[in-house]
């Protein structure tokens, strides 16, 4: 088995929190990897050393758990740029863009859909994304949701079937037939190959009762339940995912104090999208407010060719440090250890023995830069799994 010590590292973000520093920063510190899980963390003085162990020396640099990205579109045909050109002379942004997007992806080919998501693939781990979710949702037909889930799949565990995105044209009259189409048909066809199910409830996509339907059916047959809610306007979004239990509520854009409440008193957590309000213009979400009432809060990016075409967790710290009230440790531990709690998973977005060494070395002192130095390329080094990109 391969062993790495990663030494001389100037400022470590373990996540494992302690009173007073809930990101468990280790100064002066030490990762030692085996395989593709960390063995040991701790101050370099104390590191242990064998022969035949590799040694890599960080030169002071900062080291932070590898970014969770929970909320992506990655797999789709097409290019909506004229749209976002609109949205900046003054169209606002409407849910039924997406369509453009599904025409696209059904005329596109397994194998420029599958090549398209290597390149976002290859994109997100030089941003220093190492686990990420991918959704289906711009096929929007049995054959063509199903053959998104399959060619997501082939990139990440973390898969969500998104049938319930809009209701496609052909079914503009007859959503009810449509709604049983994706609880019924279309499900069976995507749960074996994803983990979790999705719905847009919102005004232009799936009504709360409609929504409560398909997230119901996904249950039945073992997929657990996500929600994009309260992203145009205020909603029900939040309280469904709240009742639903499910892992996330996305957006949070327009919240009031009994969803505020509601959020705080579960395990549900808001993830929050900023490269969205970026793109659209639409107002940031509090994070702050959130926060402050105890509610558990992960960063994505919503990375889709719609509304937030960008794949950048560096970008979407800066963005909730100067946009949403939150402090740049707080955006990184949103960006790391909050996108795992969204996918429910203890073993990424955390540097302690036995967590994949996912991991992250940057071009600075501290992960403070990641917000002071929006838009430069800090990431030096990525481990995935133990082995450095």
């Amino acid at each position: 088995m391969t062993a790495t010590l990663i030494t001389n590292i100037g400022e470590l973000t373990t996540n494992v929190g302690r009173p007073g520093d809930a990101l468990g920063t280790v100064r002066d510190a030490a990762v030692l990897l085996e395989g593709d899980r960390v063995a040991w963390v701790g101050a370099a003085s104390e590191a242990p050393h064998a022969d035949g162990l590799r040694t890599v020396d960080a030169g002071a640099r900062a080291v932070i758990p590898g970014f969770v990205d929970s909320h992506t579109h990655l797999v789709f045909g097409g290019d909506r740029a004229d749209e976002f050109e609109a949205r900046m002379t003054g169209t606002p942004y409407a849910a039924g863009g997406i369509r453009r997007t599904v025409a696209a992806t059904r005329a596109a080919t397994d194998e420029e859909l599958r090549s398209r998501l290597r390149a976002f693939t290859h994109e997100l781990h030089a941003q220093g994304t190492t686990t990420f979710e991918v959704k289906t949702g711009y096929g929007l037909t049995v054959a063509d949701e199903a053959r998104l889930a399959r060619i997501a799949a082939e990139a990440t565990p973390e898969v969500t079937y998104l049938g319930a995105h809009v209701v496609p044209a052909e079914y503009a009259d007859r959503r009810d037939e449509y709604v049983d189409l994706v609880c019924d048909e279309m499900l069976r066809a995507c749960a074996p190959h994803a983990r979790w199910i999705d719905v847009f409830c919102e005004r232009g996509a799936f009504t709360p009762d409609e929504s409560r339907r398909i997230l119901a059916a996904g249950v039945v047959h073992g997929l657990l339940p996500r929600v994009h809610g309260n992203q145009l306007g205020p909603g029900d979004g939040v309280r469904l995912a709240v009742a639903m239990g499910a892992a996330s509520v996305d957006h949070c854009t327009y919240l009031s104090d009994d969803d505020v409440a509601a959020l705080a008193g579960s395990a549900t957590v808001a993830t929050l999208l900023p490269g969205v309000e970026f793109s659209t213009r639409q107002p940031y979400p509090d994070a702050r407010r959130l926060i402050d009432a105890g509610v558990i809060v992960a960063l994505a990016s919503d990375c889709n060719p719609g509304s937030s075409f960008t794949s950048s967790m560096p970008l979407m710290i800066a963005l909730a440090v100067r946009e949403m009230g939150m402090t740049p440790a707080e955006a990184v531990w949103a960006a790391t250890a909050g996108g795992a709690r969204a996918l429910r998973r203890s073993d990424v977005g955390v540097l302690e023995p036995g967590a994949r060494a996912d991991l992250v070395m940057l071009d600075a002192p501290t992960r403070v830069h990641l917000a002071y130095r929006p838009g430069v390329p800090l990431v030096h080094t990525v481990w995935l799994g133990g082995t450095p990109l």
